[in-house]
C-alpha cells in the first residue's frame, strides 16, 4: 500500500506490552486492522495519534488480516464532541466495527461518517444525525426500500394512511397498528430523511433499529449504555 489514505480509528486494543491492534476505517477500502508496534510505549507519537474521532493519513502494508502500519499522520486535531454528542460518535463506531466486513469497500459511507462526525461536533440535534446515518448505512450496505410506494400495488404512500413493514420487502398498506406499523407521514419522512417533529424521529429510530438487527445482532451496544447515564 504505497499512497497515503484517509482514514479514522473505530477501535483499539493491546497486543503486546509494547503494541496495539487498531482497527482503522479507511478511505475507499474499509475496515482494516493494523498492529501499531510500539504505540504503547509512553515515548510513542502514536499514542496521542490513534484515538477515536481524529482525522488520519495512514500507510499500511502486508497481506494477511492483519496489516502493519508504517506511517500515520494526523490531518488535524481530534473534533471537538462533547456530552451526548460525544457518545454518539462512539455509538457510531461501535456501529461500523460491528457491521463493516475487513477490507469490503463502501464508495460514499467514509464521507458519510465524516460528516455525520462533523455535525455533531457542530452540535446538529444528535439524534437526527444518528437515523440520517444509519439510512445512509443500510442503502450502502444494499438495503434498498422504497419508502414512497406501497411494495405491494405501487400506489403512492399517503400521509393519513397506516403500513405495515415487512422485512427487507417494505411497506403495506394495513388498517392494523402495532409495533410494525408506520404512519405514511412516518413512512415520507423516512425517504426524505427529514425528521421535523418528534414523531417522525421515534418512527425513525423504531424502524432503523428493525432493519439494523439482522446486521448488528441482539448484543447491546455499549454506546447506549452511556446515553443511560446521562
Amino acid at each position: 500500500m504505497e499512497n497515503w489514505q484517509r482514514a479514522f480509528i473505530l477501535h483499539t486494543r493491546s497486543y503486546t506490552e509494547s503494541s496495539l491492534l487498531a482497527d482503522l476505517f479507511v478511505e475507499n477500502v474499509g475496515k482494516v486492522t493494523v498492529l501499531a508496534k510500539g504505540a504503547r510505549r509512553k515515548s510513542s507519537a502514536l499514542k496521542g495519534m490513534l484515538q477515536p474521532f481524529t482525522p488520519l493519513i495512514v500507510q499500511y502494508s502486508g497481506q494477511g488480516e492483519i496489516k502493519t502500519l508504517r506511517q500515520v499522520e494526523a490531518m488535524s486535531l481530534a473534533l471537538p464532541l462533547v456530552s451526548v454528542f460525544l457518545y454518539s460518535a462512539f455509538y457510531l463506531n461501535e456501529l461500523l466495527h460491528r457491521v463493516l466486513v475487513a477490507e469490503t469497500e463502501i464508495p460514499t459511507l467514509f464521507d458519510d461518517y465524516l460528516k455525520s462526525l462533523q455535525q455533531l461536533a457542530q452540535q446538529v440535534p444528535a439524534e437526527n444525525v444518528l437515523r440520517t446515518f444509519e439510512l445512509s448505512l443500510l442503502e450502502n450496505l444494499g438495503y434498498h426500500i422504497d419508502f414512497f410506494h406501497c411494495y405491494i400495488t405501487g400506489d403512492d404512500v399517503v400521509k393519513s394512511m397506516y403500513y405495515q413493514y415487512q422485512s427487507e420487502k417494505g411497506f403495506m398498506s394495513s388498517l392494523l397498528q402495532n409495533s410494525t406499523s408506520f404512519t405514511g407521514e412516518q413512512v415520507l419522512a423516512l425517504g426524505k430523511r427529514q425528521f421535523n417533529n418528534e414523531n417522525t424521529l421515534k418512527a425513525a429510530k423504531r424502524f432503523t433499529r428493525m432493519a439494523l438487527k439482522p446486521y448488528v445482532g441482539s448484543k447491546p451496544f455499549k454506546s447506549r449504555e452511556l446515553f443511560l447515564k446521562i
